[in-house]
């Protein structure tokens, strides 16, 4: 627990550079696109006029960790690669990720697909602002940024006490 809230201290100022970045850049209103009348698209996603486009923010711990926020008139993508020290992190993270986006109909928010360099995405429209509070969606994702890591951390940690107690039974057949 100690270790864990050492790390929640070290993220602090991380967090809180997403967060007001999160919140910055969530101001969404309902616009149609300009190509096709009354289509309602993300335009963070497809992308179609330059001039509805916000510049993008990278906040960075490090090389490894890091939040891509692409904002857009009506529609918000946040990607998120998270730290994967050696293999079995990599391992347990891109497995947990790809459990959490086959599940993404029942997050609303998550896309099924990352974007290329990153461990999961989100994508916030207008229409999710208009139902949900925004600053309930901005605690929701700042909750996951903190506990993924720690997921993570105890999955390693069990793994490695699983494989250690094989590790004992398979040398006791040697003795």
């Amino acid at each position: 627990k100690q270790w864990y809230q050492r790390r929640v201290r070290a993220l602090k100022p991380y967090l809180n550079a997403v967060r007001t970045t999160l919140e910055a850049a969530m101001c969404l209103e309902n616009f149609y696109s300009q190509r096709v009348e009354r289509h309602l698209k993300p335009e963070v996603e497809i992308r179609s006029s330059k001039e509805v486009l916000f510049t993008p923010v990278e906040v960075c711990r490090n090389d490894k960790e890091k939040v891509l926020i692409e904002g857009s008139i009506n529609s918000l993508r946040m990607s998120i690669a998270i730290k994967q020290a050696d293999e079995i992190e990599k391992i347990l993270c891109h497995k947990f990720m790809r459990f959490m986006m086959m599940r993404a109909e029942n997050f609303f928010i998550l896309r099924r697909k990352p974007l290329e360099g990153y461990d999961i995405s989100f994508l916030i429209t207008n229409y999710h602002t208009e139902q949900m509070y925004k600053h309930k969606l901005i605690d929701f994702v700042m909750e996951f940024m903190t506990e993924i890591d720690k997921e993570i951390s105890e999955m390693k940690l069990c793994l490695n006490g699983r494989g250690r107690i094989s590790a004992v039974e398979f040398l006791k057949n040697f003795n």
